[in-house]
């Protein structure tokens, strides 16, 4: 079955030296403002998931969320969590590693908005 979000083997990786550190993780897809459109990744529970948070799935045992209103604009795409060199936002625990994560995608197929319908 075709998941909505996926994660590199950079982005995985990341993910475990973070658990390693942090504990328990979880990530929320970040709407813009100060953060720009990043994938945030907190500890988890420090986010508080509310009625109009979708679960979108789970990275690394992680799970992943979007607010309904932004996942109505990307519900016809599969995320892909990657890593770049850089520092993203000053709330999400990877910053202080020199990388962010950052969210590409690619539109899901005909067969594959089927089988996400069903």
């Amino acid at each position: 079955m075709v998941e909505r979000v996926i994660a590199t083997d950079a982005a995985l990786e990341l993910i475990e030296l973070v658990k390693s550190k942090h504990g328990l993780v979880m990530f929320h897809q970040s709407g813009g403002c100060c953060d720009g459109s990043s994938p945030m990744c907190y500890p988890d529970g420090e986010l508080i998931i509310g009625d109009q948070d979708v679960l979108l799935g789970h990275i690394g045992d992680a799970p992943f969320y979007m607010h309904k209103s932004q996942f109505d604009y990307w519900k016809h795409t599969q995320l892909i969590i990657d890593v770049v060199d850089g520092r993203g936002g000053m709330f999400s625990l990877e910053g202080v590693e020199g990388k962010r994560f950052l969210t590409r995608s690619r539109a899901f197929t005909a067969e594959e908005n089927k089988q996400l319908q069903a």
